[in-house]
């Protein structure tokens, strides 16, 4: 028991100091990420009975729009393209998403939702509609707008100064 107790001490010794800002924002990644975690698990709940996952889901949701490569859907989503291209080349394989031509780009194909996609898409758009109906009612639109435009900012700063000194 002793070892532990030194193990602690000097853990908490040499843990830096940090201004109450600091500490706040910390607290606030922390809680980002595990909410991070809820909503994927959830976003998987939902998208499971048409057969897909929330990582699937986001790139047919990006696929609707008709006009965007792997890399510019990766960039849209803040993932990285290898993993978005695995994922198109699966939902082109089971005939969700289509390849077409680009014409601003030779190599960079566009991605395109094809009709099936699109009902498996509407199918889970259904359920999140209800799903977010339910937990936005307990909170009014301006706590999601200020929650929102918070996270914004952060990922703003983040963008602009890579990981803003660390």
């Amino acid at each position: 028991m002793d070892e532990i107790q030194n193990r602690q001490h000097v853990v908490k010794r040499n843990r830096p100091t940090r201004t109450m800002e600091g500490d706040a924002f910390s607290a606030f990644a922390i809680t980002a990420l595990r909410l991070a975690g809820h909503l994927t698990a959830a976003g998987d709940r939902l998208a499971k009975p048409s057969g897909q996952t929330s990582a699937r889901w986001q790139v047919l949701a990006a696929a609707r729009r008709n006009d965007m490569s792997v890399a510019q859907i990766a960039r849209s989503l803040g993932l990285a393209r290898q993993g978005v291209q695995r994922l198109a080349d699966m939902l082109e394989r089971e005939g969700l998403i289509a390849y077409a031509d680009n014409p601003q780009h030779q190599r960079a194909k566009l991605v395109l939702l094809t009709a099936e996609g699109a009902a498996r898409l509407g199918v889970i758009e259904v359920a999140q509609a209800g799903w977010a109906d339910g937990l936005g009612a307990a909170f009014t639109s301006a706590e999601l707008d200020a929650a929102r435009a918070v996270m914004a900012r952060v990922m703003e700063m983040l963008e602009n100064d890579g990981a803003a000194g660390g």
